[in-house]
């Protein structure tokens, strides 16, 4: 077993794993939330399907996406073996620790982390496998024909129960990334008594605007 298997088979290698592939998940939200805000352009969709074709047709942004679910499989499967480690490490009885003494977000990671990964199931289906498998109709702009997913994303929208869900994911989505921004950066060790305040407040801004957005979306679709 070499110094890399032993790294990986860890607990600090797998805390490692986790803070990279969550960074790299942070970026993934970022460039989604930009394409997503197309959805608000009032072209008719325009925008969203040219944005969509770009990102289902380009070679680089093919392989990104498929590092991004890698991230994803390898971010979710980490996160159980840690949290089971740790249940294993408390035993039956657990630490005489008040639970006040860390904060909610960083006790429930793993149910948030839980709620986030069957919300993904449920949108990858509903929209990426649809993209990819689905009876989508054409649109055509400057004589170019585009598959119509912004239509996909309409009818989804319209569904008030689709549109709570939505919302309370990205809340739960809100809480995950509180705790993880700055926890992603201490485990790296890129933390500093200089900058942790800085880190602290741009992780929680994040926390709470990103998601706030995201949910921004759907809500302002079905009220439309």
């Amino acid at each position: 077993m070499n110094w890399f298997t032993r790294l990986l088979t860890s607990t600090l290698g797998r805390k490692v794993m986790m803070a990279i592939t969550g960074l790299f998940l942070i970026l993934f939200l970022i460039v989604h939330l930009i394409g997503n805000l197309q959805l608000l352009k009032s072209d008719q969709g325009q925008a969203f399907n040219i944005y969509a074709a770009f990102m289902t047709s380009n070679p680089l942004i093919k392989v990104i996406s498929y590092v991004n679910y890698a991230a994803i499989l390898v971010h979710v499967a980490w996160a159980f073996m840690l949290t089971k480690l740790n249940r294993d490490a408390r035993g039956p009885v657990g630490y005489a620790v008040s639970k006040n003494s860390s904060a909610w977000t960083s006790r429930n990671m793993g149910i948030l982390g839980s709620l986030i990964f069957i919300f993904l199931v449920i949108h990858l289906r509903g929209f990426w496998a649809q993209m990819h498998w689905g009876d989508i109709g054409m649109a055509t702009y400057e004589g170019k024909p585009y598959k119509d997913l912004f239509t996909v994303v309409d009818v989804a929208y319209s569904s008030p129960a689709y549109v709570l869900l939505y919302v309370i994911s990205m809340c739960v989505l809100a809480f995950h990334l509180w705790h993880g921004f700055a926890s992603a950066f201490q485990t790296l060790g890129l933390n500093h008594l200089k900058y942790n305040p800085v880190i602290r407040f741009v992780g929680r801004a994040f926390a709470i605007v990103v998601p706030a957005l995201f949910a921004l979306i759907p809500i302002w679709m079905y009220l439309s």
